[in-house]
């Protein structure tokens, strides 16, 4: 059967997303896992230090306008990440899934000090489907970068009316925001819950808007 957009978002409405054994593999696995990492966007933990770092606005974080350039750096192999997940033809089919409408980065940008080149530091990518986002891969060349992307994409799921944010396992990176795992009876109540709303990613989020949810956070 091949592979398309259109089958891979019927995937993810019953609960299941796709990934390769590496990068190099060319075959793609099904994933249905026993326990389901969520991050429940109204119990978001934020630390004071990151806080801070979004508050001064030390990335430009942007929404939408390096899509293929994020998956791609989320596909690299890297020092403390060996091998990934991303083949091509994950990489050609979510980039698809962004032109059609359903595939979100949020991306953070910083100006190189020498050059005054902008250059890309960090970001992420996922699905929207519905009330849901499904979080895919992140990636961070500066520190703390791809945290203050998650961080802006919860205030945007928050401020578009989502009520799920998937991040399929939990991580001693995502544990720190309230990550936790539910097992997969509970998460496909939540999924098909979240499949009935429609949200709206929005592209742009105010600094008035960014304070108050930032005082939100625990």
């Amino acid at each position: 059967m091949q592979l398309t957009p259109e089958l891979l978002l019927r995937a993810y409405a019953v609960g299941i997303f796709p990934m390769a054994e590496s990068r190099d593999d060319p075959e793609i696995h099904w994933i249905d896992p026993e326990m389901r990492g969520l991050l429940p966007l109204d119990q978001v933990h934020v630390p004071r230090k990151l806080k801070r770092k979004i508050q001064r606005g030390a990335f430009d974080v942007r929404v939408n306008t390096a899509f293929t350039e994020v998956i791609r750096c989320c596909a690299e192999r890297a020092g403390n990440r060996p091998e990934t997940w991303i083949n091509p033809t994950i990489e050609a089919l979510y980039s698809e899934l962004h032109r059609m409408g359903f595939g979100h980065s949020v991306e953070a940008w910083q100006v190189e000090p020498e050059t005054g080149e902008e250059q890309l530091v960090g970001g992420l990518y996922g699905v929207a489907l519905g009330a849901a986002f499904f979080g895919e891969s992140m990636f961070s060349r500066e520190n703390d970068a791809s945290k203050v992307a998650l961080v802006h994409l919860i205030m945007r799921l928050r401020k578009g009316g989502f009520g799920l944010l998937d991040t399929q396992f939990t991580t001693p990176h995502l544990r720190q925001f309230g990550t936790v795992d539910v097992p997969r009876s509970h998460y496909r109540a939540l999924l098909s819950k979240a499949l009935m709303r429609q949200a709206v990613f929005p592209r742009q989020i105010g600094q008035e808007d960014i304070e108050l949810q930032l005082q939100d956070f625990d």
